[in-house]
């Protein structure tokens, strides 16, 4: 399978769903990692211009780790909207990605590019299906599920899948720690360490689920885009 997740900023992918990818890129399947936001805001005591090219290259070492492809931002922070021009961009990677399912931003997270994404991303994901839509790459016809990874912290988020992470926790904390730039700028922005925050939250979805590290995700439940699947006991 192709898997595509989308995230807002460098790094929202690895603190939200980076061990989910890990298992399916150990199992063999296809990843593709887009940012939709170049991360020029995130910094403190560097130009807007410097912090967008560190960001990008941090996101390509983290992308390394588990052999993805890397998307980089199509706007800078907070002038992400959904609007004609983003969305035919949006478009233009989900058809060069061509996925079997896509992971993003809950339309309910703590911040404007976060909600801008998930409400793109679901624009786009449609669109991306209809062959007189033209962009440099053909049309990806299927409609695609959605899966909704965790809000930050896991507030107002109501999970009804977990993925057990526990063998793939220290990958996801590998990813992470690509993004050197970010690690002071968390801890003071955001009142905590990158890596305390994913353990804390995998450890709480864990709890949730019966395992040590999980993620958390739900699915866009909207015609079209259900499959059919079974019941597993474990």
């Amino acid at each position: 399978m192709n898997i595509l997740a989308v995230g807002a900023h460098p790094d929202d992918i690895e603190i939200l769903c980076a061990g989910t990818l890990a298992k399916y890129a150990k199992d063999g399947h296809k990843i593709f990692m887009a940012h939709l936001c170049h991360g020029d805001l995130g910094g403190k005591g560097i130009s807007r211009k410097e912090l967008l090219m560190t960001r990008k290259k941090e996101a390509i070492e983290a992308g390394k780790v588990i052999g993805a492809k890397v998307f980089s931002g199509i706007a800078s922070d907070l002038d992400l909207y959904t609007d004609r021009t983003a969305r035919k961009k949006a478009v233009e990677i989900i058809r060069q990605a061509e996925p079997d399912l896509i992971i993003t931003h809950a339309p309910n997270d703590y911040m404007p590019d976060h909600r801008a994404t998930s409400r793109l991303i679901f624009e786009a994901s449609f669109t991306a299906t209809l062959p007189n839509y033209k962009t440099r790459t053909k049309a990806h016809e299927p409609i695609i599920p959605i899966y909704y990874m965790d809000n930050a912290a896991g507030i107002k988020f109501d999970p009804t899948l977990y993925v057990d992470i526990t063998k793939t926790i220290d990958i996801k904390k590998k990813m992470l720690l690509c993004h050197k730039s970010q690690h002071k700028w968390l801890k003071g922005h955001h009142n905590s360490g990158a890596v305390e925050l994913i353990d804390t939250l995998a450890k709480f979805r864990g709890l949730q689920c019966g395992a040590a590290y999980a993620e958390a995700f739900r699915i866009l439940d909207v015609w079209g885009r259900n499959r059919p699947g079974k019941l597993t006991g474990n």
